[in-house]
């Protein structure tokens, strides 16, 4: 019998061509690969209603479900937020 995946701790809300995006990407991974903590990257251009609801304001980071940064990702808060 397996274990049920957990849901990622890390929402990292994304669109294509965002340098800001990319930066923010490093950090993510970079912080919750020494944790050991799972993430995921949702791009909002793919999805009508969460591209209305960011606009602009991407990469956007979730942590448990609230958000927690946009623009840019600090990495010493997150890894506090995921401590």
């Amino acid at each position: 019998m397996s274990t049920p995946m957990s849901e990622p701790r890390v929402t990292l809300y994304t669109r294509t061509g965002c340098h800001l995006c990319d930066a923010a990407r490093e950090v993510v991974v970079k912080v919750c690969e020494d944790l050991g903590e799972s993430w995921v990257e949702i791009d909002i251009d793919a999805d009508s209603d969460l591209a209305d609801r960011f606009g602009e304001e991407v990469p956007a980071t979730f942590v448990d479900g609230r958000q927690h940064d946009y623009w840019r990702v600090d990495e010493g808060r997150l890894r506090a937020a995921l401590g």
